[in-house]
């Protein structure tokens, strides 16, 4: 009886013991509240480069996302985007009647980030921004190189003024269509690479995205009923991920498994303002690259090291304007876009990483 006594008395004790520990452990959450990705053996938790770390990932159907946390380097003032700068009437886009040259003029007390894949609505036919560019207050009207995104049109359309380009809701949706920019400075390229994102869109959304008004258009055919429509689950799922933390600079994105591109960004601020925009591009191209087929998700550590190595290959620079500089980054892999702000003694503004295969 004191033998049993006792092996119950020892068993209540080292029960109280477990359940006073198991209070102490913290349970990860389950999938959707985006766990850390791995380093110091905590979950999932894992550095990048300078980047404090990366979180991870919020999936949606074929498109994976991974934040990338930092601190912030810009600080106070932040800059107004190109969408901002439109909508606020605070700068114009001029036609110059060159494919691949617009001008640009900042009326305000701001300066105004442009971003390459930025698409301008309008003009003698829709465009998109060659380059990143400040454009700071006061500017004058400034040169900004430009390809065409709508093929076939050179005339004012509907009730749009064929002079100047009246809005950019949207940027490039595929990859290959910004590396034809960015990388090739191909006009035709660009042109080719549009039509093969028009025709995978039809596709897989199941009808025909070309517009009546002009079938070449980029912008047209993303702004298709099917097409909004089906990207629009993507953007519900994800939109808000971002709002979890205000330590996020950018994010990377894998499409089908394979990771795709990054965009970073100084501040925690502009990031959020063009997080919107960026998404709604990620979400297409997913749309676009949508496959029957399974595959294997994406792992932390491929994204890791698609960051660092893109960061590890010999720079060239190139001054885009007084104020702004382009730093490239290329190996056989990968490319690496650095946009500097002279004015900020040399400081990068954004990175655009993007895997090439």
């Amino acid at each position: 009886m004191k033998r049993q006594a006792f092996v119950l008395t020892f068993g209540v004790v080292l029960f109280s013991i477990v359940v006073s520990m198991g209070m102490l452990i913290k349970v990860p959450e389950s999938n959707g509240a985006a766990r850390l990705a791995g380093g110091q053996g905590q979950g999932n938790d894992i550095q990048a480069g300078e980047y404090r770390r990366l979180s991870g990932p919020f999936t949606h159907k074929n498109l994976a996302i991974f934040l990338i946390h930092g601190k912030s380097k810009a600080v106070g003032k932040t800059f107004l985007t190109l969408q901002e700068a439109l909508l606020q009437k605070k700068v114009v886009v001029y036609e110059t009647k060159s494919v691949n040259e617009l001008a640009i003029e900042n009326f305000s007390n701001e300066d105004v980030y442009v971003q390459s894949g930025d698409i301008v609505k309008g003009g003698q036919q829709d465009r998109m921004i060659g380059v990143d560019l400040i454009v700071p207050p006061k500017s004058g009207r400034m040169p900004i190189s430009a390809f065409c995104v709508e093929h076939g049109r050179w005339s004012g359309r509907g009730n749009e003024r064929a002079g100047v380009f009246s809005s950019s809701a949207d940027t490039a949706a595929t990859k290959e269509i910004r590396l034809a920019a960015k990388r090739s400075n191909s006009q035709g390229a660009v042109w080719e690479n549009v039509r093969v994102a028009q025709d995978k869109l039809s596709q897989n959304v199941g009808t025909r995205v070309n517009s009546t008004v002009s079938e070449s258009s980029l912008q047209l055919a993303v702004e298709n009923t099917r097409v909004q429509e089906t990207a629009e689950s993507y953007i519900k799922a994800l939109a808000n991920i971002a709002d979890r933390s205000d330590d996020v600079i950018g994010y990377v994105f894998a499409i089908n498994g394979k990771v795709n591109s990054a965009d970073v960004y100084s501040s925690n601020v502009l990031f959020k303002k063009l997080w919107p925009k960026l998404l709604k591009a990620n979400a297409i191209e997913a749309i676009a690259e949508l496959q029957t087929e399974k595959f294997n998700p994406v792992k932390p550590e491929s994204v890791k090291t698609f960051l660092t190595e893109a960061e590890a290959a010999r720079p060239s620079e190139k001054a885009v304007t007084a104020r702004t500089k382009m730093v490239t980054r290329e190996d056989d892999s990968n490319i690496l876009f650095e946009t500097r702000d002279e004015k900020q003694k040399g400081e990068w503004v954004h990175r655009n990483y993007i895997k090439k295969n």
